[in-house]
């Protein structure tokens, strides 16, 4: 399924080799408290309608977005992640947003776990519910077996619907690229994304074959999203401050009429744990044919 899209390429700062050089090559990670040991399989989907705590958690199964049921297992069965558009503001090269800035990739500072300052020559704070989104990344042709070294790209709206460099062009927060550690894990600390008039709330993931090549999408291994489940979407827009026009875009959406979801959520719904006073974690296994 496809997004409407902008077109053309500008970037600027000493970028990614820049920061490798500063990092001296050392992985930025965050851990994810309660994680530990846990396994989430790739799994999108839509939640039930109550108001729980826990979503589409690991070992449970769940009903996707497109009538399908997904289990989540640890026995070494993982399916590729659906690969779906970058969306019209991607912010990696293929295409020019306002703010000048097409390639945030290309800047020193993407590689962070926290997301929600702005970086380099911009500054600002995105506000809303905290939340920490762990990726794993697996080889499905491998039995799943963990890809360590590879980098994650994410970037997803704020809690107003826009997005940094396009929609709010003053900003380049929610954005980030992490490399995976020996687990195949990265982690960030972000907010949990608003629900903008057309689209299902989620969460855009780009995957390089290193931090080296994930300097613009034309080296990207696979595009896809994280879906959220309507249900813990329902309790953030409700209660949450700052969220209030997504509980009217929200009630006129569903998996089946989103233009990305539409055919299936099986390998794209995560495991949404948390409240909006204690914060959330977003968790998802990401299977690609490595």
């Amino acid at each position: 399924m496809s997004e409407p899209h902008l077109d053309s390429a500008h970037a600027h700062d000493r970028g990614l080799a820049h920061d490798l050089e500063v990092l001296g090559r050392r992985r930025v990670l965050l851990g994810a408290a309660g994680l530990a040991g846990a396994t989430v399989l790739t799994a999108w989907g839509c939640g039930g309608g109550s108001d729980s705590t826990t979503s589409s958690s690991a070992g449970s199964s769940s009903t996707d977005g497109g009538g399908g049921t997904s289990s989540a297992s640890s026995g070494g069965s993982c399916a590729v992640a659906a690969e779906e558009t970058q969306g019209p503001y991607p912010g990696d090269g293929s295409n020019t947003a306002p703010s000048g800035v097409s390639n945030v990739l290309a800047l020193s500072g993407i590689v962070r776990s926290d997301l929600r300052d702005s970086f380099g020559d911009m500054s600002g704070t995105a506000a809303g519910v905290p939340t920490t989104l762990a990726l794993t990344l697996v080889d499905v042709d491998a039995s799943c077996a963990d890809l360590a070294g590879y980098a994650i790209y994410v970037w997803h709206c704020d809690r107003d619907g826009d997005y940094s460099l396009y929609t709010r062009a003053d900003q380049n927060y929610l954005r980030g690229v992490q490399e995976t550690d020996a687990s195949g894990a990265v982690t960030f600390t972000t907010i949990f994304p608003a629900c903008y008039s057309g689209r299902m709330p989620h969460i855009h993931v780009e995957v390089y074959r290193s931090l080296t090549t994930a300097t613009s999408y034309t080296n990207k291994l696979k595009t896809t999203q994280v879906a959220l489940p309507v249900d813990i979407c329902a309790t953030v827009y409700a209660t949450a401050t700052g969220y209030a026009a997504s509980v009217d875009n929200l009630a006129q959406i569903s998996f089946a009429t989103d233009m990305v979801f539409a055919d299936g959520t099986s390998t794209e719904m995560a495991a949404v744990t948390g409240s909006v006073a204690d914060g959330y974690t977003i968790a998802l296994t990401v299977g690609i044919s490595a």
